[in-house]
């Protein structure tokens, strides 16, 4: 049966809600980690298609346009909290966590042997395939500053290039590369104290609340790379 391209299908935000909301709200929550704001996102989102309906072309699926719009609102939510005087002063917030070589001495320059990676005798996509593997993750990435939060968010699971990144954030190309390299390290880190050694780490990952993820919540290009300090 054709459809008459002249006729506009009819708006039902209901629809939307029901059939991507929890998607919507999944993808907004993996990347702020915080179910208010994810909730506020979703609306946002939601009141935006209403407004940008008749834009839609249908050249994308529903939900690919629903999920370009929660993109951009991701994006302004960064903005915003990179303006935030709190945000601005925790760029060295844990920074003594990320010493991990001898500061003196004759092994100045190596790993403190109790810091030292370990290697991952993994299958790394039996790992990526496995929930409780993300939610050990999710719990680390909780442990991070805000700053290095959202540089490694934006970067490694949103996907932007580095000169979007410095913009959104107001931070120099200089600044971001020291807080992506701070948080891969951190985050190693913690995973292998928390997952690969088999033991918690010090500075529990456990105290903040776990939110609900598994591996389909992060891009399909996020890998164990994303880790290499």
């Amino acid at each position: 049966m054709k459809t008459n391209p002249d006729i506009t299908p009819a708006l039902d935000p209901t629809y939307w809600l029901d059939h991507h909301g929890d998607y919507l709200y999944r993808y907004a929550l993996t990347r702020v980690r915080d179910a208010a704001v994810a909730e506020d996102l979703l609306q946002e989102t939601l009141l935006a298609a209403i407004n940008a309906y008749q834009d839609h072309e249908g050249r994308s699926s529903e939900r690919t346009w629903l999920v370009g719009i929660m993109r951009h609102k991701i994006v302004d939510y960064f903005r915003r909290l990179a303006r935030t005087p709190e945000f601005q002063m925790s760029s060295d917030e844990g920074s003594e966590d990320v010493n991990w070589f001898e500061q003196t001495g004759a092994w100045r320059g190596h790993w403190r042997e109790y810091q030292a990676p370990v290697s991952w005798p993994v299958d790394a996509i039996a790992l990526l395939e496995s929930k409780e593997f993300w939610e050990t993750l999710e719990r680390c990435l909780s442990c991070l500053s805000p700053q290095m939060a959202a540089a490694f968010t934006l970067r490694e699971i949103e996907g932007l290039n580095s000169d979007e990144i410095c913009e959104i954030l107001g931070i120099t190309s200089s600044n971001l590369w020291v807080l992506l390299h701070r948080s891969r390290a951190k985050l190693r880190y913690l995973l292998e104290a928390e997952w690969f050694r088999g033991h918690r780490s010090a500075k529990s990952v456990t105290d903040k609340k776990q939110l609900p993820v598994k591996g389909s919540d992060f891009p399909p290009e996020f890998t164990l790379r994303a880790f290499a300090a």
